[in-house]
């Protein structure tokens, strides 16, 4: 059996190998090509293309890089005809991966795609394209299951892959006795990178009693990371008895030594409540881009936490409401304020997300295409 794999980013990298994984354990005479990066990597898939080359967000970043994703388009599109796979499996990348999904279809190639477009908070003429050109859709939120059913188009939900990833894994990281740690997600792209995390050093200036840990990925260099820290140094802000430490691709050890995170809004946001860490949701992008989005996009909340329960339940500053002394004010909250109701509406996303074996359940359907 062939399979073509295309993901867009670390975290679509990560659910895709953690299925590949089983696929291995499961099956035999497998190929497996893909869009991927190191995860697929560990698991022996060769790839066509690296993440790190494919990876932009935001309307005006897309924009700019039109001509590099029409081309990587028009390469994909010819991988996948010389590699003549027996399924195309999308990872969640809707802008490019829609694309691909129609190419495939109308070249008689099953298609699957996991981590659905969030066509339920802008985009929803995106219904017609996904029934038409996908064979099977698996969402990761229950409510998504309802959502597509009203459109007349049945969903598969095996629950949600964070969840079965926060209670696999292994701690390995020690708290020290004497300094609590306050954590910094600054995002796993360049872009969310450049403009969150000099806000978030400047921020943290003043908890000088707190070990401060950058959660970083190893997309970039500990030069680029080094750089962030040094600009801050030079900073009026700059406080010497702040303690700064930086980690590479260990989220869940770090979230699991943590009193409170600053948290770039995404993935990591759900990731850091199934932690049951305090968090403040932190995002920004170009002024193009975020006008764009408020206009298009018809959702109440920006953090994954907040639109599972449909309500406020961890702090959001977005855009201009993301400033140094906003972050101070919201981290100064996160630590001296009870946070027993917020104990309770994690433990409550935690009950509306309870899964277990996601990627072996979806590795099981892959394998009986080839059955039938």
């Amino acid at each position: 059996m062939k399979i073509y794999i295309v993901t867009g980013e670390k975290s679509g990298d990560q659910h895709a190998a953690d299925i590949v994984r089983h696929l291995n354990r499961k099956g035999k005479n497998l190929k497996i090509r893909a869009w991927g990066g190191e995860k697929l990597k560990e698991q022996g898939v060769t790839l066509a293309k690296h993440i790190n080359e494919i990876s932009y967000m935001g309307f005006w970043e897309v924009f700019k890089n039109l001509f590099k994703i029409f081309n990587n388009l028009k390469f994909c599109k010819r991988d996948i005809l010389n590699f003549s796979p027996d399924l195309i499996f999308l990872v969640d990348y809707p802008g490019f991966n829609l694309k691909i999904a129609e190419f495939a279809s109308n070249n008689n190639i099953k298609v699957y795609y996991y981590i659905s477009p969030k066509i339920w908070a802008w985009k929803s003429s995106r219904i017609h394209i996904i029934k038409k050109y996908i064979d099977k859709m698996f969402v990761i939120f229950p409510f998504e299951k309802e959502f597509y059913k009203n459109y007349g188009f049945d969903v598969e939900y095996y629950g949600n892959p964070i969840y079965d990833s926060v209670i696999n894994n292994q701690y390995t990281l020690e708290p020290s006795p004497n300094l609590p740690v306050i954590s910094l997600f600054p995002g796993s792209r360049k872009q969310e990178i450049d403009k969150i995390l000099p806000l978030m050093l400047k921020a943290v200036s003043d908890f000088s009693k707190y070990q401060l840990i950058i959660s970083a990925t190893n997309s970039f260099s500990i030069d680029y990371y080094n750089k962030f820290i040094e600009n801050y140094k030079l900073s009026s802000n700059y406080n010497q008895t702040c303690n700064i430490d930086i980690l590479f691709d260990r989220p869940y050890d770090i979230l699991s030594i943590s009193k409170a995170a600053l948290v770039t809004s995404g993935t990591a946001t759900l990731e850091t409540a199934l932690m049951n860490v305090p968090q403040l949701v932190c995002y920004k992008t170009s002024l193009i881009s975020y006008f764009i989005a408020k206009y298009f996009i018809n959702i109440k909340y920006i953090s994954l936490v907040n639109i599972l329960l449909d309500k406020l339940v961890v702090d959001e500053l977005i855009q201009f409401d993301l400033t140094v002394e906003n972050i101070k004010k919201g981290l100064d909250k996160l630590i001296n304020e009870d946070n027993r109701v917020l104990s309770s509406d994690y433990n409550n996303l935690k009950n509306l997300l309870k899964s277990k074996g996601v990627a072996k359940k979806l590795a099981s359907e892959i394998l009986e295409i080839k059955a039938s």
